[in-house]
């Protein structure tokens, strides 16, 4: 394991730095990754735009626990904070770390158009207590919210990201001083909480120039006697096991199980897959991400809830499902309500201009 050289990461850009990952200027997975071509993303394009189901929006809003800067000084350590898609607010060791923070109205590059959050976040950046870090998987809309940055900037200690992500936030302003950047296998540590960069089988881009310019990654925290898993973005891949080897058992693995289908299958997860990946990572609980709060495929919105609960049903594996805003304990880990079948999946009025 390659320990993180924190001057030489936190350069101005890491175009320099040897990575096994990049090969003629672009990040590549370890399996490679099947590119559409022209004539299927011009299909995938005509289908979403086309024929796009009416379920693929909550008929009723979304159920949201609001948070306040109360409510989270009074949580104890090892809290967890659903706050939509892939966006986890943890409470460690009395420190506050976010993942992957979107909170625009629409995850894309114009606040104008593209997908619609289905609910407000529980709680404002405003209302943020100061954070420790914030850990980033990629540069996707969905992942990565320019305006995001920017706001929590002033009360964020560090962002840790995988390399290329964190040349954006300097980028966009965010002092150097505040971004550490890894390569696959490596680890830095922020009081207390040491943080490994594992593989993901995924890619990035922000535009039609920049495709694989900046590396993508999923993420063992380690926390005290926790350990825990955030997926990010990815296809299944043989990997997983080697972290369960490496980094295993986890006591929570946060996995990605929403915006996937049969015409991107390797970089998605099928629920299936999911329940696999979980199971290769020696994971006790499993907590379904990447759903939710944006539309980002064909299927019905609550369907990833649906298939992941029967799969773990039929399974014996422990699933987690906080509603947005709820609290659960990563040391005590509970099920929660399927809040997710009191809201119908019919189409309502204002669900064109959700997806617009």
């Amino acid at each position: 394991m390659t320990c993180l050289s924190a001057r030489a990461r936190q350069a101005s850009s890491t175009e320099a730095i040897p990575s096994p990952q990049r090969r003629d200027g672009q990040f590549r997975n370890v399996a490679p990754r099947e590119r559409p071509g022209f004539r299927k993303t011009l299909g995938i394009a005509w289908r979403v735009l086309t024929q796009k189901p009416a379920t693929t929006v909550p008929r009723a809003p979304i159920p949201v626990h609001r948070l306040d800067a109360a409510a989270l000084a009074e949580a104890p350590d090892a809290s967890l904070f659903r706050l939509g898609h892939s966006t986890l607010l943890l409470k460690l060791a009395g420190e506050f770390w976010l993942t992957d923070p979107v909170f625009s109205e629409r995850a894309s590059p114009v606040q104008w158009a593209g997908p619609k959050r289905f609910h407000a976040p529980p709680i404002s950046i405003a209302e943020l207590p100061p954070i420790k870090g914030v850990i980033l998987s990629h540069d996707h809309y969905d992942h990565l919210d320019h305006a995001a940055v920017l706001a929590l900037a002033p009360k964020v200690e560090m962002f840790i990201t995988p390399l290329g992500v964190g040349d954006r936030l300097i980028a966009w302003g965010v002092p150097a001083a505040k971004v550490r950047q890894l390569d696959w296998w490596q680890q830095t540590a922020l009081a207390g909480v040491r943080l490994v960069a594992a593989p993901a089988q995924h890619f990035s881009g922000r535009g039609l120039g920049d495709g694989n310019a900046t590396l993508w990654a999923s993420w063992v925290i380690l926390a005290g006697g926790l350990r825990l898993f955030f997926s990010g973005d990815t296809g299944y891949h043989a990997d997983f096991k080697t972290i369960g080897e490496r980094f295993g058992p986890f006591d929570v693995t946060f996995m990605e199980t929403g915006a996937y289908d049969a015409q991107w299958p390797d970089v998605h997860m099928q629920p299936e897959q999911t329940l696999q990946a979980h199971l290769d990572l020696r994971g006790r609980w499993l907590m379904p991400l990447h759903n939710g709060t944006f539309d980002l495929a064909m299927h019905a919105w609550h369907e990833p809830f649906d298939r992941i609960l029967a799969l773990a049903q039929a399974r014996a594996v422990a699933l987690a499902t906080p509603a947005m805003g709820e609290r659960l304990s990563l040391a005590q880990p509970r099920a929660g309500e399927r809040w997710w079948q009191s809201v119908t999946a019919e189409p309502h009025a204002g669900a064109a201009a959700q997806t617009a």
